[in-house]
């Protein structure tokens, strides 16, 4: 269970919505710091692709396990909408490929491999802090 959180946690800055509300006082720096710390699961001071993805992300939001993901499930792991952050209904939208108002496995993969690539500024395969916090926060939209 323990190791389905920080897919969780991976799974929210795939899509692109890493909420600042880790705490009112808490700046974007420190937030970053904080969620790339939780994410270095073997603590080299990268994160690979395999600690960013989402496959145990997507089991844990699933909770009536229809092999996809609704904005109520994905609210759910937000908790209450915060003042200035899109809903969970407009973030399902914005990684909605096929237009079903959920979220399937591909489109999933698919928000995490680009958000992934997206802040992989030097192209390296692994991202480190100082990339964490040049796009922790900011949304990622195609053509980026």
């Amino acid at each position: 269970m323990t190791a389905s959180i920080p897919r969780t946690t991976t799974l929210l800055l795939a899509l692109g919505f890493a909420l600042p509300a880790l705490g009112a006082e808490q700046n974007l720096p420190d937030a970053a710091a904080d969620r790339f710390k939780f994410l270095d699961a073997n603590s080299d001071g990268v994160l690979s692709k395999y600690e960013y993805d989402g496959d145990a992300a997507f089991a844990t939001m699933d909770s009536d396990d229809n092999a996809s993901l609704s904005a109520a499930e994905l609210q759910a792991i937000l908790g209450p909408p915060q003042k200035g952050t899109p809903t969970a209904a407009a973030r399902v939208v914005a990684a909605d490929l096929d237009g079903n108002g959920e979220l399937g496995d591909a489109e999933l993969r698919r928000a995490t491999e680009m958000r992934f690539s997206w802040l992989d500024r030097n192209q390296d395969g692994n991202l480190d802090l100082d990339e964490m916090r040049s796009g922790f926060g900011v949304r990622v939209r195609p053509g980026d």
